[in-house]
């Protein structure tokens, strides 16, 4: 089925068409062969390979998103309708990487980008801890100064690419007692001296886990940023990302009700196709109306990312809401209208309703992008 609410642009029609294809034909092949819950390298390296990453990082100018995040959008969106381990490891690179793109000194940025454009090194961001997820003011992660640099001591979790990635964008309390205005921003090579890890199994096969640092030592020239405002540095990023969220969730929605229409016209019961009863055709016609709605909002979200509107956090937070919750109301109605067979191992829709559920926890709650909104109608 066409896509509800697709881009007007040829150009936009072609590259979506060609990323849904290599997805399909070789990404998804790739994807499936590698270790559940772990960083799937040859999926990486592929992506590097084919030029998906490079397109994230595009004309790359100091300071500013070398892609734009309608591009990103539709990048993502693309790729989760074929393969959403793809676009996990495709989004995660971009995720990990673009501190050190928007916010890192030259060095940093010629260091880190060429090998993660091209598929051989695995980036990660580092923000959450056992005692601060969405509170993430409260993070308690010690950067202790010491000649030179710093000492990094503490433990973060439900870090995506851990333990795996070979550079990780870690954030650490530098003033004590000091909120969100006390954390600063580091490169951290993963092979570094003191630093350990542990993955965690989660209900999707999301590679993710646990960092250890026992006095990890990180030089002056690895901080992002300025020192104490490291939040202006993960605001920045996840305000190109998290309408790209949306987009992931837009993919996976419009793959169940894809489905979801095909098996509602195929299967038979009670004397003809299911389509045909009432209670069904409506839930198909709200999933379709869900769906063309959260595209609009997050194609109008990067769009004010695009243009530097000044609604750029208020229309960001609002389509990664909507979308999210939008896209696990049709996967679930998906589920509903295939029956028990939707929930069979190895099904589709089985594993995109392990899938769909993250998205509305991680780059800020639903509950989050819900105050995000409130605050800004006051701004």
């Amino acid at each position: 089925m066409e896509a509800l609410a697709s881009p007007q642009s040829e150009a936009h029609a072609a590259l979506i068409a060609d990323v849904r294809a290599l997805a399909r034909d070789v990404l998804a092949p790739i994807s499936e062969a590698g270790e559940p819950g772990r960083v799937n390298r040859d999926l990486v390296r592929a992506l590097g390979e084919h030029g998906l990453l490079a397109r994230l990082f595009k004309g790359y100018e100091h300071g500013r998103p070398s892609v734009s995040a309608l591009e990103l959008c539709l990048l993502r969106e693309a790729l989760a309708q074929e393969s959403t381990h793809a676009e996990t490891a495709f989004a995660l690179q971009g995720l990990g990487t673009y501190p050190i793109v928007l916010s890192g000194r030259d060095a940093l940025v010629e260091r880190w980008l060429p090998p993660v454009a091209r598929g051989e090194a695995v980036s990660a961001f580092a923000l959450t801890e056992p005692g601060a997820g969405s509170d993430a003011g409260a993070l308690e992660l010690e950067a202790a100064r010491v000649d030179g640099g710093y000492r990094l001591s503490g433990v973060k979790t439900f870090i995506s690419n851990a333990p795996d990635a070979d550079v990780y964008t870690i954030f650490a309390r530098t003033t004590p007692g000091a909120g969100a205005r006390g954390v600063t921003a580091f490169v951290l090579p993963g092979d570094v001296e003191g630093l350990a890890g542990s993955p965690l199994r989660l209900v999707s096969e999301h590679p993710i886990g646990r960092l250890e640092l026992d006095g990890v030592f990180v030089a002056d020239d690895q901080v992002l940023g300025e020192v104490d405002y490291g939040f202006r540095v993960a605001m920045a990023t996840l305000d190109l990302f998290r309408p790209s969220v949306g987009a992931f969730s837009v993919g996976m929605a419009q793959a169940a009700h894809d489905a979801a229409v095909a098996y509602a016209d195929s299967r038979h019961a009670f004397g003809g196709p299911l389509r045909e009863h009432q209670a069904v055709s409506h839930t198909l016609a709200e999933m379709a109306t869900r769906l063309y709605a959260a595209r609009l909002l997050v194609h109008a979200a990067a769009a004010e990312y695009d243009s530097n509107g000044p609604r750029v956090k208020m229309k960001a937070a609002i389509a990664k809401l909507y979308a999210t919750e939008s896209a696990q109301y049709v996967v679930d109605a998906a589920i509903q209208i295939h029956g028990a067979v939707g929930l069979e191992e190895g099904h589709l829709l089985e594993h995109l309703y392990r899938d769909v559920r993250a998205p509305r926890i991680y780059e800020g709650t639903s509950e989050i992008q819900r105050e995000i909104i409130a605050r800004e109608l006051y701004r």
